[in-house]
């Protein structure tokens, strides 16, 4: 559009070209209707290619379909910005493992009654040479979309087992820490779990009591076939299987019962409505993928519901894992209500494996 006056005239253009094309028309004695999608481009002509200008126009055309057909919408820099940085990710995380981009930083889990190192989770992050360290949220998506996830989970697994045997073998005075490893549904469907388990068991000499899977509610509620096999081929190897933010999904408690699960960690959004008015705002700094850092209003009904699921799971003979405990407060009444462990800031950040060394023997 030559001589445009800037974006309020274009968008009237466009609101005004998708009113023209929304009404109804008549061929051959049959009335019928189209819309439309726009993309907007509002760019200098000056030092512009038309390559580049075309460019732009079909990537917001493609956010308007996105957004939901039959609109218009307008070129956000921003917005292509973070495209073309998931573009670069993709594209480079199928070969970030043999180039060694990937370490393991692990988080404390700690027994709510004694305050002493039980375990640890493994928490994946990318050395990524262009973006910097990136935490999961960036790109564990982004790798169970192509398939990625199944290499780079058979690295998480090795790199834990093997970092949980070093850990047993230079603290042989200490009662054995397990680790937590996260387990995607597509390497349940896409890999031999039950097969690379074994062999990274085999290879480390971890005993598999010491290894906990942790697969997301969704994941695991109403799973059958496949899935629920190897779930029970690990569980009958003395794997722990564990739910990750249980209470946020199905919550299918009946069926909870018939599962091979030995583990379940609390979602946080619960922990976080044990938290008293004075404490919500300074006391809930994001934590990246161990917490989101969204503290809400104190709610008296979660902590029902949190002493209501710990006594139904210890019924089960199930341990429970409070997740995002922050404050002594928060402790306290998860250790009332009878949580066997928490984990969270109030006890450790992630860290490297050195330094879960060091909190070794020590009360957390």
């Amino acid at each position: 559009m030559e001589g445009s006056t800037g974006t309020e005239q274009l968008a009237e253009l466009a609101e005004s070209v998708l009113t023209a094309l929304q009404a109804p028309f008549e061929i051959s004695g049959r009335q019928l209707s189209v819309s439309a999608s726009i993309g907007v481009v509002e760019r200098q002509a000056a030092g512009t290619s038309a390559t580049a200008l075309m460019q732009a126009a079909d990537t917001t055309l493609y956010w308007a379909k996105a957004d939901g057909k039959a609109r218009w919408t307008l070129f956000d820099p921003e917005r292509n910005a973070h495209r073309m940085t998931r573009q670069a990710l993709v594209s480079s995380l199928r070969t970030a493992v043999d180039r060694g981009e990937f370490t393991l930083e692990y988080q404390p889990l700690v027994g709510m009654d004694d305050g002493r190192l039980r375990g640890v989770e493994a928490l994946v992050r990318w050395r990524h040479p262009r973006f910097g360290t990136l935490t999961p949220n960036r790109f564990i998506a982004l790798a169970e979309e192509d398939g990625s996830i199944v290499p780079l989970g058979r690295w998480i697994l090795a790199t834990a087992c093997r970092q949980a045997r070093r850990w047993q073998l230079d603290h042989p005075d200490e009662p054995p820490i397990f680790v937590s490893v996260n387990v995607a549904v597509r390497q349940v469907w896409d890999s031999d779990l039950v097969a690379d388990v074994a062999g990274v068991l085999a290879e480390t000499g971890l005993a598999p009591h010491l290894l906990q899977l942790e697969l997301t509610e969704s994941a695991v509620m109403g799973s059958a076939g496949r899935p629920l096999q190897s779930l029970r081929a690990l569980s009958d190897m003395g794997v722990r299987i564990a739910i990750d933010d249980f209470g946020t999904g199905y919550s299918n408690l009946a069926y909870l019962s018939r599962l091979p699960v030995s583990a379940l960690k609390l979602d946080g959004s619960f922990v976080r409505g044990f938290q008293h008015e004075e404490n919500t705002g300074e006391n809930a700094a994001g934590q990246g993928e161990e917490h989101d850092g969204a503290a809400g209003r104190p709610s008296p009904a979660d902590e029902v519901i949190v002493e209501a699921m710990v006594q139904l799971a210890h019924r089960l003979g199930l341990t429970v894992t409070a997740e995002c405990v922050e404050t002594c407060d928060q402790a306290s009444r998860l250790r009332r209500i009878g949580c066997d462990t928490g984990q969270g800031w109030l006890y450790s950040r992630p860290v490297p494996p050195d330094r879960i060394s060091e909190l070794l023997g020590s009360r957390c």
